[in-house]
Formats: C-alpha cells, structure tokens, sequence
C-alpha cells in the first residue's frame, strides 16, 4: 500500500505544482521557494532541531503560545517550525522572528522526505492537529525518531476516509509515538485505525488557551475608539467564495434597518483580498481598506491584512465564523469568545464539533442557515447591546473553564524532549 501511495503522489506531481502555479497568479509567494518543497536547501540548515509542523495560519496561530512555552522549558533544543503555505510562513516570522528555523514542510514524495530527514536530522517530531503524511511518518519511524502529534482531533468524515486505506491507515497509527487528543472521542476514532492505548492520552484543545497580549488589548482599544461613530460594528472573519456574497447580502439588509452599522470583512486567504473588492464594487456598497486606513463612514472595512483579527475582534459587538454557510466545516470562534463577544455560525462547523457546542448549549454561539437568518441575529444584537454582552461573557467563561491544555501537553512532552 505505500508503494501504491508513492505511486500514486508521483504521477498526481505535474497537477500538483500545476496548482502551485496557478495560485501564484494571485500570490506570487506560491511560485517561491520550491525547491523547499522537494527537500533541497540553499543555505546549510541546522540539524537535530525539534521541529514543529503547523500547516498553516490557522494552526500556526492556536500554537504559537504552545510552542514558546515549549521553547523556554526545553530550551536545550533548538527548533524548527515547517508549514504548508506562504501566509504560515509570513505568521512564523512576524511571531517567531530569527528564534527558530523556518523551512516548508517538504511534498510527501518518497524522495523528497528523505533529503529533508538526512539534511535535518530531527530530534523530534512535533505535528500540531492531524497533517499525518504516510511518507514522513514511516521514514520516521524507521529512523527512530519519536513522532508526537498534538491537539489531535479526527472528525467522523476524515475517519470514514482513513478507513477507506485500512492498512495505510495501521502503518501510521504505529508510527506515532505518542497522540495528545482534543478529548476521549477523537481519541477513540484514532484507536479504530489502529492507534494503541499507550500511544494516546486526552489533554484538552490548546486552542482554549488564548493568550491576549497588551499590544493586542492597546490595539483593539485604539480601534474601538476610531469605529465610535458607528452604532454597532461586526466582524465576518475566515470567510470563503460563496460565503462573501451572503455576507454582504446580510449586512446590506441590516443597514436598511441600522444605517450606522459597520462589517468587518477579512477572507481566510489573501488572493481573495481583492475579489471582495470586485463584489462589495458590484454591489455599489462603499467600503474601506484596512490596508489605506481611509475609513470614513463607509459601511463596510475590508480587512486586507494577514495577523491583525484579534485587533478586529477586540472592537467588535459580534463576531461571525467563516467556512460555516459554505461545506467546509467552520473556524475557530474561541478568539472571539476570549474577546467576550458573542458568536455566530452556519450550519458547517465539523471540524470543530469539541468546540461549538458548549457555545451554543449557553447561547453564546447562535446557528443561521443564510443571509435573513444572519442579519435578524444581528439585529437582535443591535437592538440589546446587553444581551449581546452577556452572551460575550458566557462565551468567555467557557474558554476560562476549559484552558489549561498547553500545560497538560509540556508534561506529556516532558519524557520525550528532557535531556
């Protein structure tokens, strides 16, 4: 079955940078540094580093306190942060600056991963969520290098596919040295593909764990100052193609009732930074970027920047989470429920079912299925400010209730990584 996977990802290759080529004609960063990705290097790279993959900004985001906290208590190991994308690559620079190595994690091509273990020589392997590449994985192990992965989390639907691949599946499971869980079901679904008791144990979800500095706070201040002409203010944040236009839909019905609202739009992805503008241009709505600071009193700011949506959240009344009107299974909501503001959702959050229903069991978070549905919850808010905030506030107790997995999982890490 690996051979047959090896395989396979070889003769996917052409359409595989044929992607990456295609992306670049709206970021060009996916046209770089592909020799990364084949594991070669220009420059020598340090060797027996941690190294730590988060495939993108998401990821990257939720660990960046995990991983300082593991660089000042394993400070005898040098780390190396990899990820899969440009805007993970810019996140690592801007929060780690030259503290750790950054390299792209290579393409699982048998060939490519094993010039990236020969160059880097890890001490460990440290995988955040559930990036399982079968290649990287079994190369690992037949190394003896310990694979760690952290904030694991395996809904019904990727388990359904993995079970498509039993014996693959297997292999990967007894590659893993050890397996940290959001909670006991995603933990069972991993001992269903072969996964031992000994090689797992339940920490909780790090993403809990929100860590707000005081830039952040100064941040979110300032801008809430600067909106205090508008009555209400929402953010739509990681929001997708097909999820713009109901976005902009609901906020257009909502400033026929409130025309002193304000919407945050910031798009997951950059390269739609601008296909936002092509829509909000078509709607004739008039809207500010983010990016020239020439709010004035238009009814919509495109947040065409990458790292700064705990600045928006900050000066939010509400907050919608992108990915969930559309099928691809929502975002994370707890930065703006650390932020004590209410939240709301579509129907598609499966990737996060270990955190939007404690949400929604106290009213924190509220389910629509489109546009009206959208703007009669905001409107609800508009209308009580005081709901709205005692939402936000039970919204925020849950994330107190349940932080503390960061440092469950530095204990879990402690036999692995202690000199």
């Amino acid at each position: 079955m690996r051979a047959a996977y090896s395989l396979f990802l070889y003769v996917l290759s052409p359409f595989i940078f044929l992607q990456l080529w295609l992306r670049g004609l709206k970021a060009s960063a996916y046209r770089k540094r592909w020799d990364e990705r084949l594991g070669f290097y220009r420059m020598p790279v340090q060797t027996d580093n941690l190294v730590i993959h988060c495939a993108s900004v998401g990821e990257i985001m939720a660990a960046g306190p995990l991983i300082k906290q593991l660089m000042a208590k394993f400070s005898e190991h040098r780390v190396t942060i990899t990820c899969n994308t440009p805007t993970g690559s810019e996140q690592i620079a801007k929060i780690f600056g030259n503290s750790v190595q950054h390299i792209y994690l290579p393409l699982d091509f048998h060939g490519s991963v094993k010039r990236f273990l020969n160059q880097l020589r890890p001490a460990a392997i440290i995988i955040l969520e559930t990036e399982l590449w079968p290649n990287l994985l079994l190369q690992s192990k037949q190394r003896q290098i310990p694979v760690l992965v952290l904030n694991a989390r395996l809904s019904e639907k990727s388990l359904k596919g993995y079970q498509l691949f039993g014996s693959l599946s297997r292999s990967l499971m007894h590659s893993i040295t050890m397996l940290a869980g959001h909670n006991q079901e995603d933990v069972e679904r991993f001992k269903l593909l072969g996964l031992q008791d000994a090689q797992s144990t339940v920490v909780g979800s790090i993403k809990f764990d929100i860590q707000l500095s005081q830039q952040v706070r100064d941040s979110a201040k300032q801008l809430k100052q600067t909106l205090n002409g508008y009555e209400f203010v929402w953010v739509a944040g990681s929001t997708h193609p097909g999820e713009h236009e109901q976005i902009i839909a609901a906020h257009r019905l909502l400033c026929s009732k409130y025309a002193k609202s304000l919407l945050i739009i910031a798009p997951r992805h950059p390269e739609q930074f601008d296909n936002v503008a092509d829509l909000l241009d078509d709607e004739n709505m008039a809207f500010a970027r983010w990016s020239a600071r020439d709010l004035v009193d238009q009814p919509v700011l495109l947040a065409d920047t990458m790292g700064e949506m705990l600045t928006f959240l900050g000066a939010a009344h509400c907050a919608f989470i992108g990915g969930s009107l559309i099928d691809r299974g929502g975002h994370n909501p707890l930065e703006a429920a650390a932020l004590a503001i209410p939240v709301i959702t579509g129907p598609s959050y499966y990737n996060f079912k270990h955190i939007f229903p404690p949400l929604i069991a106290k009213n924190a978070c509220n389910e629509v299925d489109g546009p009206s549905a959208l703007c009669e919850q905001l409107a609800v808010y508009v209308g009580s400010p005081e709901q709205a905030k005692l939402r936000g506030e039970e919204a925020l107790k849950i994330v107190q209730k349940n932080c503390g997995a960061i440092e469950k999982t530095l204990n879990m890490l402690a036999p692995y990584l202690s000199k």
